[in-house]
């Protein structure tokens, strides 16, 4: 009998009694792990219930109470990293490694809420008037909504639900339908963890889930990641129902490669960023801009892709793994044919096929070259191992090309001169930038700072194009090579 997933609502697994199930399939083997429930509408209104009671309580409790908690969990999640990761891996599809990764970096998350104190402290100013001071006080909102995606099922969540409950608030937590057996094992810990009842629930469920909760009067602030489309349409409907909402959405991510860049640094680093995870990262780099006599490296860059394998998640000769579904796998195979027609095929991944694993849902390593920016594969996000390079003469036509882009979630410069990566840095309109950095993804007491397209929320309103208001953070990632070794330093700074 296939396994059906429980619901988490008030401090509790809960069997649905919903009459809808949705098949949770290993990508590598269609082979079904579970079923996930469509919750009930009834269900949702038992968790949102659950979660306005519980913020009464948890509202007073001091703020290094609540970081306790927190202290805990990152404890619990530390000891059940590999669990977590296999967990991941079977439903995800990543390797192992890649797994370990993903949970890490919502565990670094974990960390930063056990120390979110200092940072709720209010202002004051004495005498603002004559005998009049003034105070201003950080207070929770109430109960806040996350909706994440399908392909970081732990680092995504951890991002959203830990913070926003060690500062007060209480949390509901809606995962891709694809993964939610990840979800379900990080509620787990938290209440292993010391959590009380009702501050984290779990529903699962597909859009009519989402509908209810993004409009219910009692959910007062939504997080989601997701495509533009989506995170289009929970912005737009979510500030209808006026709701805070912060919506990460998609990119279009560049790297520029100058010619006087590490050669062999610079290819290895694109290889990684561009197919790692079978290129399902909003963070991946998915074109590669040669500037002058480096277009001369796309030979070596294609001998280094097709070193590349796909694989399942449990072989350490995996590259990467399978794309999430058979849908998916379609829709990435239907821009590789396009872009044959659009562009120079270089590398053709589209019938890599990996032996004992006949329905996998595998895509290869797969380069174009000579793509014009009208084209397709490269105004759409493929979300694919798939790379399409460009050549340009000078770094001014680079920076002109990834600011034309509507889409600003990251991008990087691999370089050896200082000059042209302070220009970069400066000039740019992209919210995160590497400097020899391929993924430029800020730890957690730095903010995740797409632009444009990439997001929408509060310093971001919708229209025909994402329009910017008063001021944005860049956050900079910066490594230096040296010469003959492989040793760096690392240095991030935040730039208002």
């Amino acid at each position: 009998m296939t396994n059906k997933l429980p619901l988490f609502i008030d401090g509790n697994f809960a069997d649905s009694k919903t009459s809808e199930w949705l098949e949770v399939l290993d990508p590598s083997t269609q082979t079904v792990l579970c079923q996930a429930p469509c919750a009930t509408d009834k269900e949702i209104e038992q968790a949102i219930n659950s979660a306005k009671d519980a913020f009464i309580g948890w509202k007073e409790t001091p703020p290094p109470e609540r970081s306790r908690v927190m202290m805990k969990y990152q404890e619990l999640l530390k000891q059940n990293q590999n669990e977590i990761a296999a967990i991941l891996s079977k439903e995800n599809g990543k390797t192992l490694e890649d797994a370990k990764g993903d949970v890490w970096r919502g565990i670094e998350v974990v960390e930063q809420a056990a120390n979110i104190t200092p940072l709720l402290m209010g202002e004051t100013v004495e005498n603002v008037a004559r005998e009049i001071d003034s105070y201003s006080y950080t207070q929770p909102i109430g109960v806040c909504l996350g909706i994440t995606p399908f392909n970081f099922p732990a680092m995504i969540p951890l991002w959203m639900f830990p913070m926003a409950i060690a500062c007060g608030n209480t949390f509901i937590l809606k995962p891709s339908e694809q993964d939610p057996m990840t979800s379900n094992k990080l509620a787990e810990l938290f209440v292993e963890a010391g959590a009380p009842k009702g501050l984290l629930q779990v529903i699962h469920g597909d859009k009519k889930q989402v509908d209810l909760l993004i409009k219910h009067p009692d959910i007062k602030a939504i997080s989601f990641v997701g495509s533009v489309p989506v995170g289009q349409y929970i912005y737009k409907t979510g500030t209808e129902h006026l709701k805070r909402v912060q919506a990460l959405a998609g990119a279009k991510n560049h790297m520029v490669v100058m010619p006087d860049a590490h050669k062999k640094k610079t290819i290895d680093n694109l290889v990684g960023s561009a197919v790692g995870a079978a290129g399902q990262r909003c963070m991946a780099i998915s074109v590669a801009i040669f500037v002058g006599g480096a277009k001369d490296w796309v030979n070596d860059l294609k001998s280094e892709m097709e070193l590349i394998k796909p694989g399942p998640w449990d072989s350490e000769e995996s590259g990467f793994g399978p794309l999430i579904s058979k849908e998916a796998k379609k829709r990435v195979l239907q821009l590789i044919e396009k872009g044959k027609k659009e562009a120079k095929c270089l590398l053709d991944g589209s019938n890599y096929e990996v032996e004992g694993y006949p329905e996998g849902n595998w895509i290869g390593p797969t380069l174009f070259t000579d793509v014009s920016t009208e084209a397709e594969i490269y105004k759409t996000e493929i979300f694919g191992p798939v790379l399409v390079c460009i050549s340009v003469d000078t770094l001014e036509q680079a920076i002109e090309l990834i600011n034309n882009n509507p889409f600003g979630n990251g991008t990087s410069i691999f370089t050896a001169s200082g000059k042209s990566a302070r220009k970069f840095r400066h000039e740019i309109e992209v919210g995160q930038v590497g400097i020899n950095v391929p993924i430029p993804v800020p730890l957690p007491f730095f903010s995740f700072t797409g632009w444009k397209q990439s997001f929408y929320g509060d310093l971001h309103a919708y229209g025909k194009q994402a329009v910017r208001f008063y001021s944005e953070t860049k956050t900079v990632t910066e490594r230096w090579f040296d010469e003959d070794e492989d040793s760096s330093a690392n240095l991030t700074i935040n730039l208002e």
